[in-house]
């Protein structure tokens, strides 16, 4: 096998995954799982649980996974990649640590290590890190020999990423009436976080306001608007904005609102509007209630046209960017130059998080990084 198709040191690929409910009786399980150690009531999850039961008690992040899975198969299948392609979830069925047991004793012993997110972060990265070290622990203590595990890189700025968000963009203003294109504005939108958490993202000597994690989301957010500036020959507004706020409202996130900042925009006279999802990979529960819902519900009550571009989910492209990391990274393991693809300014990412990268605010063990207590 030729060193591009050759993935080895690994022996596998786990895609790592948030999970969702299936069904109504899963949703207050699964908020139980997600909210663990925070004592919640299970009234208030009820209630945080109607997002899902609007869908039948069904998150489509599941589905969307299945769909990647397939993806990523045919993609290695058809570029000569002969490497396995697990899925395990921190939060639901298939759990991270019953895949991994099952990876283990099928004799998987080197884990590349995929998650979808794809941004610097807390709860983007180094909490997916906690997961593994706990799941690890878990192996551990059933005697099990442990695998080592090396999550990839963050892929923002992958071009297998941006680009079909690009294309996403594109069809969006087409959908638009011709006369509303020229003056429609691009509402970049991520998942809104603490401030704290945000000025900590990323490597310590990068800490400060907004840290990687916003200065990742306004490089991509740059990247699509420019491309689609050239291709449309209109330098359309941006700005990035943030939803899914479920903090305390003492304490602060990142701002401004969707909803707020589409009352901004009608308020100044913006014709239109295309939100961007950049900040997840496939359309799942934020998505689809917070910008397909209740975002598209304030537009409607401002009567201001909106569109929602797509997200990547299961593109072909964003199959070959995981291909690229897999091989990129292997090569790296072995000793070889590799080449790491990476639009913009900010350059590819590094492969292991360094010490104090988007630190927890109760310290925990992290696999997969400088620190990680699984070498």
């Amino acid at each position: 096998m030729s060193d591009q198709r050759d993935p080895a040191p690994y022996d596998a690929l786990l895609l790592l995954s948030f999970g969702g409910p299936e069904g109504p009786d899963d949703v207050v399980p699964f908020l139980e799982n997600v909210t663990r150690g925070r004592g919640i009531p299970t009234e208030r999850l009820k209630e945080v649980g109607q997002h899902y039961f609007l869908f039948g008690g069904v998150s489509p992040i599941n589905d969307q996974n299945r769909a990647l899975l397939d993806a990523l198969r045919k993609d290695f299948a058809e570029h000569g990649l002969d490497l396995p392609v697990h899925w395990g979830n921190r939060n639901w069925a298939p759990y991270l640590t019953d895949t991994l047991r099952e990876m283990v004793q099928g004799g998987h012993r080197r884990i590349a290590v995929l998650a979808t997110s794809a941004y610097a972060s807390y709860s983007g990265c180094r909490q997916y890190r906690e997961n593994l070290a706990d799941a690890l622990a878990t192996l551990e203590a059933e005697g099990l020999e442990l695998p080592r595990v090396d999550k990839l890189r963050h892929y923002f700025n992958h071009p297998g990423f941006v680009r079909p968000m690009i294309e996403g963009v594109l069809e969006s203003l087409a959908d638009l009436p011709e006369e509303l294109r020229a003056g429609t504005h691009l509402a970049f939108t991520t998942h809104s976080i603490p401030t704290s958490a945000a000025d900590a993202s990323g490597p310590v000597g990068g800490h400060g306001e907004g840290g990687a994690y916003v200065r990742q989301h306004l490089e991509v957010a740059r990247l699509i608007a420019e491309a689609v500036g050239e291709q449309t020959g209109i330098e359309h507004p941006w700005q990035l904005v943030y939803q899914s706020r479920s903090g305390a409202p003492h304490i602060p996130w990142l701002e401004p609102d969707i909803c707020d900042h589409l009352e901004a925009l009608h308020g100044s006279g913006a014709p239109a509007v295309v939100m961007v999802p950049i900040g997840f990979v496939s359309d799942h529960m934020e998505v689809l209630y917070d910008l397909d819902t209740e975002a598209t519900a304030k537009a409607a009550e401002l009567g201001l046209p909106v569109r929602r571009s797509a997200t990547v989910g299961a593109d072909r492209r964003f199959a070959g960017a995981v291909r690229d990391l897999v091989l990129e990274r292997a090569a790296t393991e072995r000793g070889l130059p590799a080449e790491r693809c990476a639009l913009g300014a900010l350059g590819p990412s590094h492969d292991l998080c360094p010490v104090g990268c988007c630190p927890a605010r109760a310290p925990k063990p992290a696999a997969a990084g400088a620190d990680s207590p699984y070498a």
